[in-house]
């Protein structure tokens, strides 16, 4: 099975410090009322060929009522798929799904006929870390930039089109491959049909369209939450890509202010290298914030003191938890 970096990694959980959370302060994600999700959540959304990924955002915030949206990585117009969107207070999770890995399904046209046996020679030798110039319709500045082509799978070749399946870095233009690719064949090639299947944690499995969030919604107003919650995902469930780290309730509210984590306010951690982004959670799984490690996972098991993680984003409000809490 075909997948991103991130995927390929187990998560282990190690234990610093035994500890428990107080049922007085926060909640588990799943508990959050729709209210909350709505203002603080993410949708997995099936993006409908036509409009902008702005568009659609904004068609969101019509249908929630909402002042705020942002969509993790511009989908072109006709382009189809995956577009995770987040909502209220969750706008500011979007960066870390942008650098995140992408997944696309795409349908290529060649302008003349090439052999099968050199088609898949060919898109193999597009693996790993490439150089491409952004088409000149495009967002960025156009100059030559590296990315990394994860995998390339051939799904089927009829005449002279050619299904593929594409896993790369965040910010790889796909248009531009398929020219690239057919140059490399000896003929030209365009892209005819794109559609996303993952964007970092986010695949095609579990997403809705702008109806099915409609209906749901006017489900809701009625008093069913049953289809809204499907829908509407905790913030925590955009992070499920990146390494993280429990910490006692008494931490908490220190993160809040945005103090840095040292060692003796870690309970569990997972797995990660010094300098990588770090999902700091409590003990209830909420998210508090986001940081930089300073320290690798193993230097903080074998150390008692120093700092660990420097904070950069705080989601979590101050005082949901208090500085000092008693387990009741």
């Amino acid at each position: 099975m075909d997948k991103l970096p991130f995927e390929n990694i187990k998560r282990e959980i190690h234990v610093k410090k035994e500890a428990e959370t107080s049922l007085n302060y926060g909640k588990k994600p799943e508990e959050n009322t729709i209210e909350e999700l709505i203002n603080y959540g993410v949708i997995n959304l099936n993006k409908p060929s036509g409009p902008t990924s702005h568009q659609v955002s904004e068609y969101i915030q019509r249908i929630l009522n909402i002042q705020k949206s942002g969509h993790s990585g511009t989908l072109d117009p006709k382009v189809t798929g995956c577009l995770p969107i987040a909502l209220g207070r969750a706008t500011r999770i979007v960066q870390t799904l942008l650098k995140s890995g992408k997944e696309y399904v795409c349908l290529m046209y060649l302008h003349k006929k090439i052999l099968p046996s050199n088609i898949h020679k060919i898109t193999k030798e597009f693996t790993g870390k490439i150089r491409q110039i952004p088409p000149i319709k495009s967002a960025v500045k156009r100059q030559e930039r590296t990315r990394e082509i994860y995998y390339i799978n051939i799904l089927e070749i009829q005449d002279q089109h050619v299904l593929f399946k594409v896993g790369c870095e965040a910010g790889t233009y796909i248009r531009k491959l398929c020219h690239d690719m057919a140059i490399k064949m000896g003929t030209k090639g365009h892209m005819v049909q794109l559609v996303r299947t993952k964007a970092g944690p986010f695949n095609d499995s579990n997403m809705f369209s702008l109806h099915d969030l409609k209906d749901a919604y006017e489900f809701y107003k009625e008093g069913d939450e049953k289809e809204i919650k499907k829908i509407i995902l905790p913030i925590e469930k955009s992070l499920n890509h990146l390494p993280k780290i429990w910490v006692l309730d008494s931490t908490i509210d220190s993160l809040c202010h945005g103090s840095n984590l040292n060692i003796p306010g870690i309970s569990k951690l997972n797995d990660f290298k010094k300098d990588e982004i770090i999902v700091i959670l409590s003990l209830k799984d909420e998210l508090v914030c986001l940081g930089t490690s300073v320290l690798s996972s193993e230097d903080i098991l074998k150390q008692d003191k120093g700092k660990a993680i420097s904070t950069k984003k705080v989601f979590m409000p101050t005082k949901t938890y208090l500085k000092f809490t008693s387990i009741k």
